[in-house]
This record gives structure tokens, C-alpha cells and sequence, in this order.
């Protein structure tokens, strides 16, 4: 680092002087805490990005101030790697530590020392780009402010600001960008609403009514899911669409959002009785969750949910369907992966067992999911809370191209392009940088014209077991270490083998438990054939892990 360099960042970040006495930590996705306590690590994380950038030949690289389905006060911080996926996971110690150095000595330090050992230039030679966007929260914009300081820092590093964009179109614009291709946000529009018109035009004609139940309502989650659907719903013709909770007088996420709405099983604010026997689904406050619903009539606003576990099955039918007419043997045959964590539902991996697809289980956390996929030609996950997407390798899509074109003169030959057609119009619509609430619900929306199906023929694929979360305080969650994809305990010795036993007593039981990311608490997961059952067995293990580390259970 040169003298010039040195001076630019002694002085700016003695202008973002870390708050007293907090240790902010790098988790699923970035950083997320109160907004007042941020400017010091949104500015360092501004460095973060731009070193990224140069590390990566260039690249673009995407910053995004947001603290998703949290409280209107917090706000938070995430990358975007180039590939419009999160940054890769080695960077993350080097994040923690930035953003808690005492002083700009010490931060000039690391940054050195960091820059030597990855051989990221710092003379200013190389150009360095970084996209910012945020949501709607009062806190963003001061927080962007941060985050450019923080960029401009770094010489020859730009920031380019995309103004209030869901957290997915940054990262679609990030990848798009790094192909070459165009990326605005009016890009992204015209994109989503094109493959999906093109989907809703090759629905065969004797598809049901293709009408599912009329039309769709949206909980936004009073976030910028709002304005960005309204957009979408202007240029979309096949989609009948009521939009509430748009944020213009509702709080932020409170008692609204996909968060809510799949955890408290209750309908979000704005819906009631009137709404019985519609439609409905929910964004979360920065658009990269989605779930269904509907509203149980005479039920005290009770719905019945259509989890993330449902749109993945959705998506996994179609697809198989759609491969299953072009099913040639003699041809390339795409691999097909379905990842869920151990979180899913056991019926949904039942489910998708007997559709023939092979299903990988991963540690929580979108970051893992979202790696597995990227190994098969066709990689779909979904997590239970709405965050998912489907992913298309460069093989399966210079395949697929190539099919476009075939001339066509028998039925079959027909039925084989139109199956083409609309796998290509999905690997369009769907946004393969990250989980995208805007471009999956236009997915379910067109399959299901498509199949001709309502919510509820939907929501019969399979029934869900019933499940009982809870958990356990202990003195070091550290103690517990699990397999690979946290469905069973390697340490401490004995405990797997009891779990088991508990759980052989209960018809179609099963209990995992993991240590939390965050906090001393082991959680545990049970379900089994009844609500009491699932309870019970949870309880029963929730009482063994309290007697093997020495804690009440909560």
C-alpha cells in the first residue's frame, strides 16, 4: 500500500469511528444490527467490496444495505459476489475482523496485511466497480453514504448507486452485468415479464380451466416489494393482481411479511374474512421470500400455509414434467438435484423421493443450499421460510439452445419444442443469482395456469407431518458437533443413539438437533404423525440434551 493509499483511508475512516463496546459478527448473510450502531461497519464493508472487486480481475461487485424481514429499526449489510451469488465464505473472517478494528491504525493494518496475502493490487492501477442499492427503510440512505465512502476510499474504485431495489434485483443486476449483459432495473423488468407471458402462451388448451381461482393477492410486507410488483403488474396482462401492505401507511414488517406469515401461521394485517377461498401470498420486507396462503374461513385468522417446502415441489414437478416430454434416452440427459436442509418437511422429501428425483440435504443457511445446486445441471432449493431459486448449468443451457431450433413437423415434434420453450423461458424468469420472491411468484403463477390447478390442488401434493421447534439453553453450544447436513450428532458420544431411541417410539418420528449460529442454544426439530406426538417427542429431546450439556430446556 502506497503512502497516497494509506493517507485516503487513515482519513476517512477516522470520520466512521466504531461504536463503543459492540463486536458486530458476519452471519448468514452479512451484517445486521440497530441502524444507529452501523456507519462504521457499512463504511468498512464499502473497503470489503471494493477490494473484491479487484481481487476478482474488476469484477462488479454488489453491496446492498438491508436487514430483510427485521424490525423497521435495524438495517444490515450484504455482498454480492460476482456471480450474483453471496461472497464466497473465506472472505468472511476477514469481514469480522474489519469491522470491529478499534482504530484506523489497526484497520490500515488488516487491510494490508489481507491485501499482500490474496495479491489485490492497491496502487490504484486497476479499476474496482461496486453496485449499491437499498430497501426502503429511513436508515438506508445514510447508510449508503457510508458504504460510497468506504469504496471511494480504495483508489480507482467506483460506486455506483442503484437507488431502492429489492435485495434480489442487486444481485441479478450484479450477474448480469459480469456476463455482459444489459442490467438495468428496466431490464430486469422486461425480462421477468416476458418469459413469463411466454410461459402463460404455450399452456396446452386442454390444461383445466388454466384460471386458478381467480385472482392472486400480495402481502408486501409494507417493503419495497410493493412498489416493484405494482411495476410488474402494469406490463403483465395474465396475472390478476391485488397488492396490499405496499408500505404506504403500514409498518415496515411488523405483523406483515413472509417471516410472519410462515412462523405465526396467521394472516398478515389488511386480510380477514373476506378473504376466504382467495389466493393469497406474502413477500418478505426485502422481496427474496415468498410464501402462499389462504385464509381459513371461521378460523380466527388462521391460514393454511404453502410453504417454501411447496413452491419447491411445484417447481420440481414442472420441470420433470417438461424433461419427461423431451425424453429421449439416447440423449444428453440433464442431472437434476433437489437440496433442502433438515429443516424440510419430512413429507415434501417423501414426496420428492417418489417423483424419482434424488434430494441432497446441506447445513442451514442459503449460502450451502445454494453451493450444492450449483453442482447438478439443474439445481432447485428451497428452505421451509420462502427463500429459494432454481439453478441451470452452462451445459444444460447450450443443450437446451440448441433444441430451440429443431424443426418441428409431428405433434410430438411440437409437443418436444414447446417443452424446449418453456424450460428456456423458466431458466429466464427464474433470477439464478439468489431466492427472488418477484420471480417466483411469477413461476407459480404461470405453472399453475399452466396445470390448471387451484391453491388447494396445489396444497394436496402432500400433507405436511406435524412439527414442534424448540430450544434448549446450554453452558457451550460448541459441545455439540453434527454430521455434514446436521441430521445427526457426532459429539458428545451416546446422545445420537439415545435421540434414536426416543424417536423408534413414535410412527413416523424424526428428531434432529444443532447448535445455533448465534446464541448458546441447541435447537431441536421433531415431527411425527400427530401434533401431540411431535410435541412429546421434542419435549422428551429437548430433556436429554438439557441432561448431556447440563442446561434448562426453554
Amino acid at each position: 500500500m502506497n503512502k497516497q493509499q494509506q493517507s485516503m483511508l487513515l482519513q476517512s475512516a477516522s470520520s466512521f469511528p466504531p461504536p463503543k463496546g459492540t463486536k458486530l459478527s458476519y452471519g448468514t448473510a452479512g451484517f445486521r444490527a440497530d441502524a444507529s450502531i452501523l456507519q462504521s461497519t457499512v463504511f468498512r464493508i464499502g473497503i470489503l467490496a471494493a477490494l473484491r472487486s479487484l481481487k476478482t480481475g474488476g469484477s462488479v461487485i454488489g453491496l446492498m444495505i438491508t436487514a430483510s424481514h427485521n424490525k423497521v429499526s435495524d438495517n444490515g449489510v450484504k455482498i454480492a459476489d460476482p456471480s450474483g451469488g453471496m461472497v464466497t465464505q473465506d472472505w468472511e473472517p476477514f469481514a469480522d475482523s474489519i469491522a470491529n478494528a478499534p482504530d484506523p491504525e489497526s484497520l490500515i493494518q488488516l487491510i494490508n496485511e489481507f491485501a499482500k496475502k490474496e495479491n489485490i493490487p492497491l496502487d490504484g492501477a486497476k479499476a474496482a466497480t461496486v453496485l449499491l442499492g437499498r430497501d426502503t427503510r429511513p436508515s438506508g440512505e445514510s447508510l449508503v453514504k457510508a458504504a460510497k465512502h468506504g469504496i471511494c476510499s480504495v483508489a480507482g474504485a467506483v460506486a455506483t448507486d442503484m437507488g431502492i431495489v429489492t435485495t434480489p434485483q442487486l444481485h441479478w443486476m450484479v450477474r448480469a452485468r459480469n456476463k455482459g449483459l444489459k442490467a438495468s432495473e428496466l431490464d430486469y423488468f422486461e425480462q421477468l415479464s416476458s418469459s413469463f407471458r411466454c410461459l402463460i402462451d404455450l399452456i396446452p388448451k386442454k390444461s383445466g380451466d388454466n384460471n386458478p381461482v381467480g385472482k392472486l393477492i400480495v402481502d408486501c410486507a409494507n417493503g419495497v416489494g410493493g412498489e416493484k410488483l405494482q411495476v410488474l403488474k402494469e406490463k403483465l396482462n395474465g396475472l390478476h393482481l391485488e397488492i396490499r401492505n405496499s408500505g404506504e401507511s403500514g409498518i415496515l414488517n411488523e405483523g406483515v411479511g413472509a417471516d410472519y406469515v410462515q412462523k405465526e401461521k396467521v394472516a398478515p394485517e389488511g386480510f380477514g374474512p373476506a378473504d376466504v377461498g382467495i389466493r393469497c401470498a406474502s413477500l418478505d420486507g426485502d422481496a427474496d421470500r415468498l410464501v402462499y396462503f389462504t385464509v381459513i374461513p371461521n378460523g380466527n385468522n388462521k391460514i393454511e400455509l404453502v410453504d417454501g417446502d411447496k413452491i419447491l415441489s411445484l417447481f420440481a414437478l414442472f420441470i420433470k414434467d417438461q424433461l419427461s416430454i423431451l425424453g429421449d434416452k439416447n440423449e444428453y440427459q440433464p442431472r437434476v438435484g433437489v437440496v433442502q436442509t433438515a429443516y424440510a418437511n419430512g413429507a415434501s422429501t417423501k414426496y420428492l423421493n417418489q417423483l424419482g428425483l434424488q434430494v441432497i440435504f446441506t447445513p442451514t443457511g442459503v449460502k450451502y443450499l445454494h453451493g450444492k445446486a450449483e453442482e447438478y445441471d439443474i439445481g432447485i432449493y428451497f428452505e421451509a421460510n420462502g427463500h429459494g431459486t432454481i439453478l441451470f448449468s452452462e451445459q444444460f443451457l447450450y443443450w437446451l439452445e440448441g433444441r430451440k431450433n429443431d424443426p418441428s413437423s409431428t405433434a410430438k415434434g411440437l409437443e418436444k419444442q414447446n417443452a424446449v420453450k418453456r424450460l428456456w423461458a423458466v431458466t429466464k424468469l427464474i433470477n439464478q443469482a439468489v431466492g427472488d420472491a418477484l420471480s417466483g411468484l411469477l413461476l407459480v403463477e404461470a405453472i399453475l395456469q399452466h396445470m390448471g390447478w387451484s391453491v388447494d390442488k396445489w396444497n394436496e401434493l402432500y400433507h405436511d407431518l406435524p412439527s414442534r421447534q424448540l430450544k434448549v439453553k446450554v453452558a457451550d453450544r460448541s459441545a455439540v458437533v453434527t454430521n455434514y447436513a446436521e441430521t445427526s450428532v457426532e459429539k458428545p458420544p451416546g446422545i445420537q443413539e439415545a435421540i434414536n431411541a426416543i424417536t423408534g417410539k413414535y410412527p413416523q418420528g424424526r428428531c434432529f438437533v444443532r447448535p445455533s449460529g448465534t446464541e448458546d442454544v441447541v435447537r431441536v426439530y421433531a415431527e411425527a404423525n400427530t401434533q401431540e406426538a411431535a410435541d412429546e417427542l421434542a419435549t422428551q429431546v429437548a430433556k436429554l440434551v438439557d441432561q448431556f450439556l447440563g442446561f434448562t430446556a426453554s
